[in-house]
């Protein structure tokens, strides 16, 4: 019987570590938060409830000139 106390023992101690574990993770994770002082240019992140961090917001790159390869070609020959 000691046998069977032992394992329902280490089988609640397994579970409660992974429900911690599991906790942890959702807890730790980066959540986007709004900053109203460094403006709408600027994400934020901030991880636990502790650690914030912010950076530039990534703006899409807009190409100079936007040719096909075809029109290319054709200016070349003359």
């Amino acid at each position: 019987m000691t046998t069977s106390r032992l394992n329902l023992k280490a089988l609640a101690i397994a579970f409660a570590l992974v429900a911690v574990g599991g906790a942890m993770l959702l807890l730790g994770r980066p959540q986007p938060i709004e900053s109203a002082l460094l403006g709408a240019d600027w994400e934020c992140t901030q991880t636990a409830f502790v650690l914030t961090t912010c950076a530039p917001r990534v703006q899409q790159a807009i190409p100079a000139v936007e040719t096909s390869r075809k029109d290319a070609i054709r200016q070349t020959r003359g």
